[in-house]
C-alpha cells in the first residue's frame, strides 16, 4: 500500500505538471468575455497561479488526507463537484467488472474443459479480437446496432432527478462497451491458469478416480487458479476507470467523464487532481483485495 501510495502521488505530480504545460490557464479559460486584463490578474491571483507550481501542489497534497480535493476554478469544492458523478462511475464499473468475471470464468472453464477442440480454438480467437478492440470502438459498434439499427436500446442516458440514470436499462450499452474487452482478457487468463493447474498431480489423479468434470473444475482446477483470476480482475479495474472517461462521454453517462473532460478545457488542475486521486484510490482498494485473496491462496496451500 505504500508503495502504491507512493506512485499515486508521483502521478498527481505529473498531472500537475500536465496541466500546466498545456496553453492557457484556469483563469483565461473560465473568464467570461470583455474581461480587461486586470480582472484575468486578478483572478490568477484569487485562483492562486501566480504561486509556484511546487508550492500549489504540496498545499494540494497536505490537504488531500483530511478529504479537501481544492476548489475548482468555477469556486465550487471539487469533493462536492465529484460526489454525485464518481458513485455513478463506481456503478458503472463495477457492474462491468463483475459482468466481466463471470463471462471470463464461463468462457475460460468452458475452453480449458475441452482443450484444443473447436469451443477452445473458437473462444480464444474471439477473447483476443474482443481485448484487441478500443472501448470506444465495441462502444460505437453497440450503438449502431442494438440502438440504431435494432432500436432495442436507448443511444443515450438520460439524467433522473437525483443524478443517476432515469432507468437500469440506459446503462446497458455503457456497460457492454466496457466489458467486452475485459471478458476478452480475462477469459485468456482464466484459460492460462485453468490449463496450468490441470497438469498438476493432484488434478489428474482426480480425472483418474472419475470425479464429474464439473466437480474436478470447481473443486481442484478454480481454486488453484483463484490467485491468477484475482489479478487479472484486479488489472481489469484499472482499464475499466480509464476507459469508462471516454464510454461515458459517449452515452452522456453522468460520470466523471464529462467532468474531467470540463476541467482539462478549463485547465483545472484540482478537478483533474481530484478525480485521478478518486480512481487511484479506488484501484488501490481493489488491488489491495486482490493481493489478499493471492496471500490467503497461497497460504492455504502451504
Amino acid at each position: 500500500m505504500l508503495r502504491r501510495l507512493a506512485v499515486l502521488a508521483v502521478l498527481l505530480g505529473v498531472v500537475f505538471a500536465a496541466v500546466e504545460l498545456l496553453p492557457g490557464d484556469a483563469a483565461s479559460s473560465t473568464s467570461e468575455r470583455g474581461e480587461s486584463a486586470a480582472d484575468l490578474a486578478a483572478r490568477r491571483t484569487a485562483l492562486g497561479l501566480d504561486r509556484p507550481l511546487a508550492e500549489r501542489f504540496w498545499d494540494w497534497m497536505t490537504a488531500l488526507p483530511t478529504g479537501d480535493l481544492g476548489t475548482s476554478a468555477r469556486g465550487e469544492p471539487v469533493t462536492r463537484l465529484l460526489a454525485g458523478p464518481f458513485p455513478n462511475t463506481l456503478l458503472l464499473g463495477g457492474l462491468a467488472l463483475a459482468v466481466s468475471l463471470a463471462g471470463a470464468l464461463a468462457l475460460g472453464s468452458w475452453a480449458a474443459l475441452r482443450p484444443g477442440g473447436r469451443a477452445d480454438r473458437v473462444i480464444g480467437v474471439v477473447a483476443t479480437m474482443a481485448f484487441a478492440l478500443p472501448e470506444f470502438v465495441v462502444a460505437i459498434a453497440l450503438l449502431l446496432v442494438l440502438s440504431l439499427w435494432l432500436g432495442w436500446l436507448p443511444a443515450v442516458t438520460l439524467i433522473g432527478p437525483d443524478g443517476a440514470p432515469a432507468s437500469p436499462g440506459m446503462l446497458l450499452l455503457p456497460l457492454l462497451a466496457l466489458a467486452v474487452p475485459q471478458i476478452g482478457w480475462n477469459t485468456r487468463i482464466v484459460r492460462a491458469a485453468l490449463t496450468d493447474q490441470a497438469a498438476l498431480p493432484h488434478v489428474g489423479a482426480a480425472i483418474i478416480d472419475g470425479l464429474p468434470r464439473h466437480r474436478v473444475l470447481t473443486h481442484h482446477l478454480l481454486p488453484g487458479a483463484l490467485p491468477a483470476v484475482a489479478v487479472g480482475v484486479a488489472t481489469s479495474a484499472g482499464m475499466l476507470l480509464g476507459g469508462a472517461v471516454v464510454v461515458e462521454t459517449l452515452f452522456n453517462y453522468p460520470g466523471v467523464g464529462a467532468v474531467l473532460a470540463g476541467a482539462i478545457a478549463d485547465r483545472d488542475t484540482p478537478v483533474v487532481a481530484g478525480v485521478v486521486a478518486a480512481t487511484g484510490g479506488a484501484i488501490s482498494v481493489v488491488l489491495l483485495l486482490a493481493d489478499l485473496v493471492r496471500a490467503r491462496t497461497v497460504g492455504e496451500r502451504l
